[in-house]
């Protein structure tokens, strides 16, 4: 069961006073991006700055189609749908004008707390999905136990490269790797190789399996 990620980041960002929360991933082609940017400026400014708004396009043909996103488009949609968003953030009188995603100059608020916006970090396989995090994200979210990627820590030079080459600033690209076993040599050589976050997997269960597991998280982030 998938609760909806913004209703219960909500609930875990007014527990909490320095947890970043974050989406991973929300699927931006079956949203309205009005309304996302919306609820993504909302819940930066219900957690004080400490959302990060991780994205994807997703690989269910038919639940896209179901929300009106053809399969085939779906990429088109979601780089529309970030550029939109990012308009709504950061300007007064928002307007937009593309294949898929089309306003007037408007106004709405609220406007995130984090300036320009909250980090947009980009999930996919490399080397599209980290293309598409250089040409519009604010970091890149491969998986750590995807088939097709083999060991990501691989992978990390040639996105270092990909970003070489596209004149953008490393620094601007911070790297996220998503379900990370609980392996305390390979989180080291993550760090070494430059990895700005790890995600840990949790399994929803009670409390008296998912404390424990939340203090060994804690270690191995020590």
């Amino acid at each position: 069961m998938d609760l909806d990620p913004f209703v219960t980041l909500a609930a875990a960002a007014a527990a909490t006073t320095r947890l970043r929360v974050g989406t991973g991933v929300c699927l931006v082609v079956q949203r309205d991006p009005i309304q996302t940017a919306k609820l993504v400026a909302s819940l930066d400014q219900v957690s004080s700055g400490r959302f990060l708004f991780g994205i994807g396009a997703g690989w269910n043909a038919e639940e896209m189609l179901d929300h009106g996103t053809d399969f085939k488009a779906r990429f088109t949609v979601m780089r529309e749908r970030v550029e939109a968003m990012r308009a709504i953030w950061t300007k007064s009188k928002p307007e937009y004008s593309g294949e898929f995603v089309k306003f007037p100059p408007m106004m709405t608020w609220p406007k995130p707390v984090q300036k320009p916006h909250p980090p947009v970090i980009v999930g996919g396989a490399f080397p599209y999905g980290a293309r598409r995090a250089i040409a519009y994200g604010d970091g890149w979210m491969p998986h750590a136990r995807r088939p097709e990627y083999g060991d990501v820590i691989k992978l990390l030079p040639d996105f270092q490269k990909l970003v070489a080459e596209s004149g953008r600033d490393p620094a601007t690209l911070p790297i996220t790797v998503f379900g990370v076993p609980e392996d305390k040599d390979l989180i080291k050589r993550y760090g070494d190789a430059g990895v700005a976050r790890l995600v840990f997997n949790l399994n929803p269960a009670k409390a008296d399996e998912v404390l424990p597991a939340l203090d060994r998280f804690a270690g191995l982030m020590r």
